[in-house]
């Protein structure tokens, strides 16, 4: 049976390049980094060699780059290390309500702690206006947090525009950058940002391996206390392998992105406009061309998005209903739920995210099946039987 892995937003392979860079660093060269014998340079040489190439795709200095376990990891540092290290400025922050669950989840958290959190609503397309940013900004505000792509919708969130209220407000600014890596250039100094978040495995890394950029002079506190790793700042032995990983996948990412982006535009595209077409009672979520490259999102009425799901697997395509952080909730999307999608429908979403190994013949393969699945799920819709009836 032909297999279509259409979920890149949740994660992705790891590039033959990217494992052969890796595997010296499990075998041969497995010295402790902050040994001083050989075996310990070895390694350390390396994570400063990778801790470059991140840098360098970022455009930001060597020193502002600190390695962590994960995305989530880098967003509770930021937002938590933020928060918790300006106290004396007050303690408000300001998010918005689609942010990924590592971002909202720690927020409340710090609700929970005497924090105030202001969750700006988006627009029906899941854009974020600044203006509404600049507006909820207040005296004792100390961090704004917006992520640059959204994870389920792919909206592309105005990170300048924003970036340029913070600093004029003198306001830290984060955001979690985990899908935007490889999609769009990204340079944080033009950005006005003095947090960006991001991990391997969303363009082609290892699992377990993520980095947060600190720009120089921004006051946060460690995450993590022991030892004096990354100066100091985030304890714990480095994982040496995956930090080589994360700066050989993100040298790669970044080399070629218009590229890599005509290629999954025009896959998305066909299959947007193919769906919207050929299917009724369906509809895009999120803008129709403010979105990343791979993604498509779609709700279809009178159908449960679960099942979508299973009968596409059995058919060898992998998609999924949301971020792959809440895929196992019975709960619809929040993100969905925030455009202004009834739940019902909301429940009837399919996101779909194109990588590097897809073809057109994927998306022939695709349309084949999800046409046929999505009326064999609707004759069992009792819903459904209604409007045929009434038209």
């Amino acid at each position: 049976m032909k297999t279509i892995y259409l979920d890149h937003s949740a994660t992705t392979a790891v590039k033959p390049e990217v494992l052969e860079a890796m595997i010296p660093y499990f075998t041969e060269n497995y010295g402790n980094p902050s040994s001083i014998y050989l075996k310990g340079r070895e390694g350390k040489n390396a994570i400063e060699n990778a801790r470059d190439k991140v840098a360098k795709a970022i455009g930001a200095t060597s020193k502002e780059i600190f390695f962590t376990a994960s995305g989530s990891e880098s967003d509770n540092w930021a937002i938590r290390g933020v928060a918790l290290a300006n106290t004396k400025k007050g303690r408000h922050i300001i998010t918005s309500n689609i942010e990924h669950h590592a971002v909202l989840n720690t927020c409340k958290r710090l609700e929970k702690d005497g924090f105030e959190v202001t969750y700006l609503p988006v627009e029906n397309n899941g854009i974020l206006d600044p203006a509404k940013v600049e507006t909820a900004i207040r005296p004792d505000t100390t961090l704004v947090t917006v992520m640059y792509v959204n994870s389920e919708i792919g909206t592309i969130q105005p990170i300048n525009e924003i970036g340029k209220i913070t600093r004029a407000k003198g306001v830290y600014f984060h955001t979690d950058a985990v899908q935007a890596i490889g999609h769009i250039p990204i340079d944080v100094a033009s950005l006005n940002v003095d947090l960006l978040s991001l991990t391997a495995h969303k363009f082609y890394g290892p699992k377990g391996i993520g980095s947060l950029y600190i720009k120089n002079g921004t006051k946060i506190q460690p995450l993590i206390y022991g030892g004096n790793q990354e100066r100091a700042r985030r304890a714990g032995t480095e994982n040496v392998a995956g930090i080589v990983g994360l700066g050989k996948a993100i040298e790669l990412a970044t080399t070629d992105i218009e590229a890599h982006n005509k290629k999954l535009i025009a896959l998305r595209d066909r299959t947007i406009e193919a769906i919207l077409t050929k299917i009724p009672y369906t509809r895009l979520n999120g803008d129709r061309y403010k979105r990343i490259s791979g993604n498509v999102n779609i709700s279809f009425e009178f159908i449960e998005g679960e099942s979508l799901l299973l009968m596409l697997d059995l058919k060898g395509i992998a998609g999924s209903s949301g971020s792959a952080c809440t895929s196992g909730s019975l709960d619809p999307s929040h993100v969905l739920l925030a455009l202004g999608l009834p739940h019902e429908i909301a429940h009837g979403s399919l996101r779909l995210t194109f990588g590097d190994e897809n073809t057109d013949s994927d998306v022939d393969y695709l349309l084949e099946m999800l046409t046929g699945i999505v009326d064999k799920l609707r004759q069992m819709s009792p819903l459904y039987e209604r409007v045929k009836r009434s038209v």
